[in-house]
């Protein structure tokens, strides 16, 4: 499902205690709000006014059409009067989609002429929401409580933010991860407990034989080759006469989207060590693919195949660029530290600065032919690395901001994608913190989704979260994670 093809419930607390003409009121200000807040252009999906609740029976009834409808991937709700929140109980202790409390107000201002009592019972949203909020803490429910007034920028952008993020859950829920072979041998990091992220992130990760895939590939008819090899023109500059070595990434990417599509994937995996039958390592076959938006994660690192579908879903319709990634090579130079991120080949060309190359080189390892590629350099800007680990017992999210930068230096013997960043709060410091975190050496890039929508996605899914920003230090990621242990050997 497109990330517009999603709505969003908008449920606004009341009760009869006012009387029939400020429900009304209140239904006419509720279905106002959701128009103008549809119509500013900084929501991604559609907010749909359902509801004035006041009783148990209709939030109970709005929690139950919500949690089946796959449609509504969350839940914005909002107490204009005050609205008593025993009723809300057992309705949203058997919501199972994402929820926001929205604590706004309809009038942006006191009008100090005007005030009375009937204005006061009217507007009770400062009231209404302390009571809403209690029983949301009470619950112990995830709960994203965004303030301010509704006709701002910034809180509209916020909301933007978080139904982007809930979104993130919803495709979380739903997401097959196709793997072609096993994890690249001895490594640990990339290893993980599939039933376990099953339970807590609701994955399907399974694996397909290598041989399957090859059978795909010699079914792949040369007008289909054609007619991507008409869409890489379009896309991307060849840098290489060897035509015929990209017609075979094109044949690779043709199968490999064919399978993941048959079997409702939306990331894939695999592992140079794996390519039995295979001519070439798929380099631009899975950098193409990742521009489509499917997830993907090199030497069978199912983790970040399925967290960079994920993050590509939350930044639907964003130009910044997300993208596979892995650190390669350190600039230790004092005053011009940064990091050199790249893999083999497969880094998403989303993230380019320029138009990418089509090129073709040895690649030194897989005792393969030399593949086509695209060789680019990532762009300037923010952005984060998302680190997801398993800890044995649970899962932990890293999340550090970083500022990339152009090369400083051209690199013209490099023939592959790569990205350079300085990590927050330095090199040295954001090195030391995600290693003692236990952060991976692969992860995900994303100029587009922020550390606050990775926060609100590791309580959604309920799972650990470290953020490394500038003003973090070692000190402080390590009492966080003595603090953690305790928590969660607790939970």
């Amino acid at each position: 499902m497109k990330l517009q093809e999603y709505e969003f419930w908008f449920l606004v607390g009341s009760q009869f205690l006012y009387g029939p003409e400020v429900l009304e009121t209140v239904s006419a200000r509720a279905a106002e709000m959701a128009e103008q807040l549809n119509r500013s252009g900084r929501l991604p999906c559609r907010l749909v006014y359902k509801l004035t609740a006041k009783t148990n029976e209709e939030i109970q009834a709005f929690v139950r059409e919500a949690n089946y409808d796959p449609h509504c991937a969350g839940v914005v709700a909002w107490c204009h009067t005050f609205s008593p929140s025993k009723m809300w109980i057992n309705g949203l202790a058997a919501l199972q989609k994402p929820y926001c409390h929205l604590a706004t107000q309809y009038n942006r201002a006191v009008p100090n002429e005007e005030i009375d009592m009937d204005f006061m019972n009217l507007n009770q949203a400062a009231h209404g929401d302390r009571e809403h909020g209690f029983l949301t803490a009470r619950l112990r429910m995830p709960c994203k409580v965004i303030a301010g007034f509704w006709q701002d920028e910034t809180l509209q952008r916020r909301l933007g933010d978080w139904m982007r993020t809930a979104v993130g859950a919803a495709v979380s829920r739903s997401l097959k991860v196709m793997r072609f072979g096993d994890n690249m041998r001895e490594v640990a990091v990339t290893e993980g407990d599939k039933v376990e992220a099953q339970i807590k992130f609701g994955w399907q990760v399974n694996t397909w034989p290598v041989g399957q895939l090859v059978e795909t590939m010699e079914a792949v008819r040369g007008e289909e080759i054609d007619a991507l090899m008409e869409t890489y023109r379009r896309a991307y500059i060849f840098d290489t006469d060897d035509l015929e070595t990209v017609r075979y990434q094109a044949r690779e990417e043709i199968a490999i989207r064919r399978m993941m599509d048959e079997e409702g994937c939306r990331a894939f995996s695999n592992n140079f060590q794996d390519l039995y039958g295979m001519r070439q390592l798929p380099g631009l076959a899975s950098q193409h693919l990742m521009a489509l938006g499917y997830g993907y994660g090199g030497e069978g690192d199912w983790k970040v195949a399925a967290m960079t579908a994920i993050l590509k879903a939350m930044s639907e319709g964003k130009t910044g660029g997300t993208a596979f990634m892995e650190d390669y090579t350190y600039n230790l130079v004092p005053g011009e530290e940064y990091s050199l991120g790249a893999h083999m080949l497969e880094v998403c060309p989303s993230v380019a600065a320029e138009t990418p190359h089509i090129q073709v080189h040895p690649l030194g390892i897989g005792d393969r032919e030399p593949p086509a590629r695209l060789v680019f350099s990532g762009h300037e800007g923010d952005a984060i690395v998302v680190s997801l680990i398993d800890m044995g017992g649970r899962f932990r999210l890293l999340c550090q901001d970083i500022h990339c930068i152009l090369p400083p230096l051209p690199m013209p013997n490099l023939p592959v994608a790569r990205v350079t960043w300085q990590p927050k709060p330095n090199l040295t410091t954001g090195l030391e913190c995600w290693i003692t975190a236990g952060g991976a050496h692969h992860s995900v890039l994303s100029y587009d989704v922020t550390a606050e929508q990775m926060k609100d996605w590791a309580a959604l899914m309920g799972i650990e979260y470290i953020h490394i920003g500038a003003g973090t230090t070692v000190e402080q990621v390590e009492q966080q994670l003595f603090w953690n242990d305790l928590a969660w050997k607790l939970k």
